[in-house]
């Protein structure tokens, strides 16, 4: 049985759901957050100790700007009335990605994180304004400035994931084959599963399905 530490999802289909069940892309996300829940709920009780979520990328900036506004204030509100709740379950929050928000969101990440920090029973990585090209270029950057040598050890260690296992198990819901720019480095030897199902259809159920077989792969890592 493969261990499992790390668990990455894109979380893929709110707008399309919206538009299909709601008539609404914006009503896609708020479901999502409902699946957010299950699936938060489901990584502790298989006490998996990293989830990270793909929440906005720096493309996702080219959306409309009433459906970027709508999506910040949804999380806005999510993270008001859960950091206590997170608290509570011993859960803490890691925002990865640069915090170019507004005051009030940037401040209530901050806080976020700083509330959280010595929680130990999960944590989550939140993936705000993240783009994995910029991030690998960003440590590069960061090396050339400390006179490092350039190395995989180094370029791990000023990643924004630093000190944070790489993930062993990749999900993409919403029937999506690529990794839009997401964690390129770090899921250099993931198991990838793809799902057909949108974000907000996703459920625990499925979510079990994929640890199980993912626990059955042979991974070989290079090896015969």
């Amino acid at each position: 049985m493969n261990p499992l530490n790390h668990v990455a999802i894109i979380m893929d289909g709110n707008g399309r759901w919206g538009l299909k069940n709601k008539e609404s892309r914006n009503e896609g996300h708020k479901a999502g957050l409902k699946t957010v829940e299950k699936v938060i709920k489901e990584t502790i009780n298989q006490k998996i100790k990293y989830l990270t979520l793909f929440a906005f990328s720096t493309e996702n900036w080219n959306r409309p700007k009433k459906e970027i506004n709508y999506l910040f204030n949804l999380l806005e509100s999510y993270l008001s009335n859960k950091i206590e709740s997170f608290n509570k379950k011993n859960i803490k929050l890691n925002i990865i990605g640069t915090k170019n928000f507004s005051k009030k969101l940037n401040k209530l990440l901050n806080l976020s994180e700083k509330k959280t920090a010595h929680n130990t029973i999960l944590q989550i990585n939140l993936a705000l304004n993240y783009g994995s090209k910029f991030e690998i270029i960003n440590a590069i950057k960061k090396i050339n400035k400390n006179n490092d040598k350039i190395n995989e050890k180094n370029l791990s260690k000023y990643l924004e994931t630093k000190n944070i296992p790489d993930p062993e198990l990749l999900i993409r819901t919403g029937n999506t084959k690529r990794l839009s720019n997401f964690l390129l480095w770090q899921l250099a030897y993931a198991e990838i599963f793809f799902e057909k199902k949108l974000w907000p259809d996703f459920n625990e159920k499925d979510y079990v399905k994929i640890i199980k077989k993912f626990k059955k792969i042979k991974r070989n890592f290079g090896k015969i």
